[in-house]
């Protein structure tokens, strides 16, 4: 079994991100296709350094779904968590996604073919409403993440091998900066800082955290 770096859990709250809640109508489909087909001026928050012995080399393309379900009581976002004895990121919460492949046609077809692999959503589901800024990881992914709208009733089932659950979390909570905590570890020689999310058990934290950041900026933005 892969051991992580550190716990996140085990480390102190440094501070609470703080930024007001987005208004309910920007969390509606229609607001979300309006936001995406003409984006306003944003500023994204940075990506992560890379881990000593990744930093010489070029990151890996890579890419994964923000799956927006449209349910009855409002969106929620879809996550998986990863298999503890995964090489990369082992435990976490995670986006379904994973690196490119030179037969994928571009990002896009990265992230809905990994979601079909990894969790069994098929692509006819899936309205690709935009893309995010690319977000590169300490574990040297260049990440791109692409967002898209899902209508039920569909049918997810994880890969065994690679995911351990799969779950939901009200768009609303997640799009609250006072959900946003904020936390610090000395790691590999350098101060590194991270964003954290923990939602009813589940610790949303590092890179997922840092993308739902940049989904957060860019939906109060203007």
């Amino acid at each position: 079994m892969a051991k992580p770096l550190f716990d996140p859990q085990q480390l102190p709250i440094e501070a609470i991100a703080g930024e007001a809640a987005l208004a309910p109508e920007r969390l509606t489909p229609a607001w979300l296709r309006s936001r995406f087909a003409a984006p306003p001026a944003w500023t994204p928050e940075g990506g992560e350094r890379a881990f000593p012995g990744r930093a010489d080399r070029a990151p890996t393309p890579a890419s994964v779904l923000i799956p927006l379900i449209q349910r009855e009581q409002g969106l929620t976002i879809l996550l998986t968590q990863r298999n503890a004895d995964l090489t990369d990121h082992p435990g976490q919460v995670s986006f379904p996604g994973g690196r490119a492949e030179a037969y994928d046609q571009d990002a896009v077809d990265t992230a809905l073919r990994e979601s079909e692999e990894e969790i069994g959503l098929g692509r006819r589901h899936v309205d690709i409403i935009g893309t995010l800024p690319q977000y590169l990881t300490g574990t040297g992914y260049c990440v791109t993440p692409v967002v898209g709208l899902v209508q039920p009733p569909f049918d997810v089932t994880a890969d065994p091998s690679e995911v351990a659950a799969i779950f939901e979390v009200p768009l609303a909570f997640l799009m609250d900066g006072m959900n946003h905590q904020r936390l610090s570890v000395d790691l590999m020689g350098a101060r590194r800082t991270f964003y954290a999310m923990p939602y009813e058990g589940y610790y949303i934290w590092g890179a997922t955290a840092g993308m739902l950041r940049n989904l957060f900026h860019f939906l109060r933005a203007g």
